[in-house]
Parts: structure tokens; C-alpha cells; sequence
């Protein structure tokens, strides 16, 4: 919500003429605004006023009039034109029309991840238009007769309509679990990269992993989450301890955290480029030793990419492996900022050689029921360390959490003792990958304990 509202944000700034509609709770008092704004003289542009048809109502993005006719301009924070921003801006238009508007031109704005910030707020070429105009027309038809069905279905008892790809696109739906409850412990659906045959099986009267016959999966992957689920035992290769074994000393756990704000917050970056703010890494020596290393973690909202490469090349050192949980995406990270940083490229690009993939490793010779057919650090550390369960943790618990915290702290409104409370949270999420880490390799070297029931 809160980057959506930065590229409306962004939008807007392009037009320093125009005037927000407000009363985001108050629709009528919108509706009012809007009546009152567009019967003044002259041109005009607004964002986000309110426009009402037929019982339905719709806010446009950005409405502009000039000579008495009308440009609409959808605003979307996605880098391309989807089939359903058609549905939106016809809808939108049908309704702006049915008001009484001459709307002569609909145009979608999309981001343009081409452009580059130069920064000082400048974000003229953010974005590209799509001229929707002749789009639309086909649609305009149909309007009435989705409206006249929506508000039957509103009118009357609940629609009995299968649960089908209509539910997950051109977004997934909330009430999806509503409609299919869950009717199995391990649900066929479990299965990796296996949509279209967990589909047939469902079809054939399959709906637990437990009761699909072996001859039916032919991935070995399949076979190996159907055998661990239906024996309720974990299943380790022995392989693993061999190929960690031939590893050399001292061995660092490593975990980076990025953000990639659709509206760039530093100069030289693209829409959704991720930079990297954050490191933790966890030292291991031959003895068994264990050192958290002091972690990087950038909290006032500047670059921090050269910070981070500095800091990341010290704290490594030029031997040793380093472990990484999903290489394909530290690798890029540190190969991109040796692209940035000549001095800093030879450094970091011998970092770059020295990654070891953990969750390569565990994909190929591990899995326990409890994963339910995921290879995610934090479905497989529960399963081994059950203390480590990223559910204990605070504000920052996935992934998808870090970057919502990660610009609450550094936007300069929060107050200090959230500050700090949000930077704790996340220094301790990023820890938790690489102790998780530290776990997972013990275990599948045969020097953690066995995994959790």
C-alpha cells in the first residue's frame, strides 16, 4: 500500500497544477468535491476525484480537462499493461461518460523500469502511457451487463461457482479458503512446480499426497516427499555430509536483505532494482567455533551500497566458503555492486566465487513432512532447530516484511523508540537465516541432532 501511494505520489508531481480530491473515508463528501470542482470555468486537473454511474462509483487517478474535453489517466505501479487494467480503465471510463464527462482520451501510466533517477525528486520518464482509448471500446458493450450481474449476485444467496483459476487471476482472492477449505493434511497441491498434475489428480478423487499411488509421480522429487509423507519420516542422504566435508575452513553463513521501491529513493537506480541495505554473517572455523560477526545494516536512508561492499569484503576475507541459502541471488547482488565499484570489483567478485549453495543441498538430499513440499529456510530450520522458528520472532518475520519495516525506519517520521524497534527487528530476521543456516549444514553434516518430530 504504502509504495502504491508513493508512485500515485510520484504521478501527481508530475502535474503541480492539479488538485487532490481527498476524503479517502467520506465518499460522499468526494462525490461532492468533485461536482463542485468540475462545475468552476476553465481547465482543470484533478487526482482522484470521484465520479458516480449506475450505482457504481470510481476515483480516477488523474483527471485533466482541457478545452472542455477529457483525459483520464490511470496510474498502475506494475512495469507493463495487464488484460485486467483493460477491465479497470474501461470500467472507469463508462462510468466518467455516464456522468457526463467528454472523456476524448484514457491513457494507462505504467512504470518505465528504463528510467533512471537523477535525483532531486525529478521523476519526469518514470513513466510510459499507454494510449487505452481504442482498447476499450469493445468492453463498453459489456459494462452494463457485469454491472446488471454483480448487483444480482449482491442481491441474492451466495453464487455456486466452482473454485477454479478465476480465484487466484488476475489476483488471488481472500475468501479462496472460504470457498475450498482445506479437506486433506498434506494436499496433493503440495507437490512442486505440479499445478497442472495436482489438478488431474484432484480430478481422479486425490486429494491427500498419502493416498496418490507411487506410479503417478515420475519426478523424483515427487517421490521423495510422497515416500517421507506417507512413512511420516524425514529422509537425509548421506551425500550431503560428504559434500560438506570437502569443504574448505573457515566457513561463513551469510544472508543479504534488499529493497526495490517502484518509485527509486537513490540517484543512479531503476524502478524495482533491488539494493542492497543489509548483511548478517555468522563465522564457523574448523574447530567448531561460532562468531556472529558485527552485521551491516544501513538505518538513515542513504545509498548504502558502497557501505555495504565495503563492509562485506572485510568482514569475509579473501578464503574460506561461504554459504549462502539461494546463491543465484547473493551472487547477483555482489556482481553487481563489483560492476559499481572498480576498486572494490576484483574483492567482490572473489567473494562471488567462493559461494556455496545450501538450499541447493538441501533440495537434493533432504526433506520432513513439515515442509510441505517447500525447501524454504524457514520451512526446513523448524524441522531441524525448532527453537529457530521464524513464527517467534517479532515485527520482521518474512521476507515480505523487510521492506515495509525497512522504510517505516528510514522515512524520518517515526520516533526513536520505534526506530530502534524496527531496526532490532530487523537485525534479528537477518541473524535468524544465518544461525538458521548454521543449523541446517550441521544437521545434514551429521553434527546437529536428529530432525524434529
Amino acid at each position: 500500500m504504502a509504495q502504491g501511494n508513493l508512485v500515485g505520489e510520484a504521478a501527481q508531481s508530475l502535474h503541480p497544477e492539479g488538485r487532490l480530491i481527498a476524503h479517502v473515508g467520506d465518499l460522499a463528501s468526494a462525490l461532492l468535491e468533485t461536482t463542485e470542482m468540475l462545475a468552476e470555468p476553465g481547465d482543470i486537473t484533478l487526482f482522484e476525484p470521484a465520479l458516480r454511474y449506475a450505482d457504481v462509483l470510481v476515483r480516477a487517478d488523474v483527471l485533466i480537462r482541457r478545452d472542455g474535453r477529457y483525459r483520464m489517466i490511470e496510474v498502475k505501479s506494475s512495469t507493463k499493461v495487464r488484460d485486467s487494467h483493460v477491465t479497470d480503465t474501461a470500467i472507469q471510463t463508462w462510468v466518467a461518460r455516464g456522468a457526463g464527462l467528454d472523456v476524448e482520451r484514457v491513457e494507462l501510466a505504467h512504470i518505465d523500469t528504463h528510467f533512471v533517477y537523477a535525483g532531486d525528486g525529478d521523476y519526469r520518464g518514470l513513466f510510459a502511457y499507454a494510449d487505452m482509448t481504442d482498447a476499450i471500446l469493445p468492453l463498453q458493450e459489456q459494462i452494463p451487463v457485469w454491472i446488471a450481474a454483480a448487483q444480482r449476485d449482491l442481491a441474492g444467496p451466495m453464487p455456486d461457482v466452482a473454485v477454479g483459476a478465476q480465484c487466484k487471476k488476475p489476483y488471488a482472492c481472500e475468501f479462496l479458503a472460504f470457498c475450498q477449505p482445506e479437506s486433506s493434511e498434506y494436499p496433493v497441491e503440495l507437490l512442486p512446480n505440479s499445478a497442472k498434475l495436482a489438478q488431474q489428480l484432484r480430478g481422479d478423487g486425490y486429494a491427500d499426497l498419502r493416498d496418490v499411488p507411487l506410479d503417478r509421480l515420475k519426478r523424483e522429487d515427487h517421490r521423495r516427499i510422497w515416500r517421507a509423507t506417507v512413512t511420516a519420516q524425514p529422509e537425509l542422504d548421506s551425500a550431503a555430509a560428504t559434500k560438506l566435508a570437502a569443504l574448505p575452513w573457515p566457513r561463513y553463513f551469510l544472508d543479504f536483505e534488499t529493497v526495490g521501491p517502484a518509485v527509486p529513493m537513490w540517484k543512479g537506480t531503476r524502478p524495482y532494482q533491488k539494493v542492497p541495505m543489509q548483511w548478517s554473517c555468522h563465522r564457523q572455523d574448523a574447530d567448531g567455533t561460532l562468531t556472529q560477526l558485527p552485521a551491516f545494516l544501513d538505518t538513515g536512508g542513504r545509498d548504502p551500497r558502497r557501505a555495504f561492499a565495503e563492509r562485506l569484503v572485510a568482514a569475509v576475507g579473501d578464503a574460506g566458503t561461504i554459504m549462502v541459502y539461494n546463491a543465484t541471488f547473493e551472487r547477483g547482488v555482489i556482481l553487481e555492486l563489483a560492476e559499481m565499484f572498480d576498486d572494490l570489483a576484483p574483492a567482490l567478485r572473489g567473494v562471488a566465487s567462493r559461494l556455496y549453495d545450501l538450499l541447493l543441498l538441501a533440495r537434493e538430499h533432504y526433506y520432513h513432512p513439515a515442509m510441505m513440499g517447500s525447501w524454504s529456510i524457514k520451512r526446513v530450520l523448524p524441522t531441524v532447530a525448532p527453537d529457530l522458528d521464524y513464527g517467534n520472532l517479532a515485527s520482521v518475520r518474512s521476507g515480505d516484511m523487510v521492506e515495509p519495516a525497512y522504510f517505516e525506519m528510514v522515512n524520518g517520521e517515526t520516533g526513536s523508540e520505534r526506530k530502534l524497534a524496527l531496526e532490532t527487528a530487523l537485525l534479528t530476521y537477518c541473524a535468524r537465516d544465518t544461525l538458521g543456516m548454521v543449523k541446517v549444514a550441521g544437521f545434514m553434516a551429521g553434527t546437529e541432532s536428529d530432525p524434529a518430530n
